[in-house]
């Protein structure tokens, strides 16, 4: 187990299947695009999932929803795209769980073990992808819901009989 995993655990509280997944796909995917931790904006990550493996993303690319270079896509799936804005290059990377041997499925440790040491071409699928450039993060106003008295960005207010609503105010109404 390299420091940088031993890090990421610090940072999710243990070590585990989808951890040591999403640890893979990040720099499976990174070394793909021949990129670096991002320092600000110019990688931005989409995610199929909001496991484990996520807290991995954000520790080894850099991207964060704080900094809004992290998108989320519920779709369920072990799937990252990342791309970068200074060369317009995009790769998205799928954990092949059809190569795990079956007699480790049942065995945490040992599962963490092959996911972190199995070849790259076992565990990964990494292929060059074109998207369109998401854009960049905005910083938006914040308006006072008139229900509850707190500040909502603008974006997500609704108006609920003339008056500027935030969304668990305006289902209550």
């Amino acid at each position: 187990m390299d420091q940088a995993y031993k890090d990421i655990v610090g940072f999710h509280g243990h070590s585990c299947p989808g951890l040591a997944m999403g640890y893979r796909m990040t720099k499976g995917v990174l070394g793909f695009l021949s990129g670096s931790r991002a320092r600000d904006e110019e990688i931005v990550a989409i995610t199929e999932n909001d496991a484990c493996g996520v807290d991995a993303l954000q520790w080894l690319s850099g991207c964060t929803f704080g900094k809004g270079n992290l998108i989320f896509k519920d779709y369920g799936k072990q799937v990252f795209t990342l791309y970068n804005r200074k060369t317009g290059r995009g790769a998205r990377v799928v954990f092949r769980d059809q190569s795990v041997p079956e007699n480790l499925r049942k065995d945490r440790k040992k599962l963490v073990c092959w996911i972190l040491s199995a070849p790259e071409e076992e565990a990964l699928s990494v292929a060059e992808v074109q998207i369109d450039e998401p854009a960049p993060a905005r910083i938006m106003n914040s308006i006072t819901c008139e229900f509850c008295g707190e500040k909502v960005m603008e974006t997500r207010i609704e108006q609920v009989n003339g008056k500027a609503a935030c969304i668990p105010c305006s289902h209550r109404v």
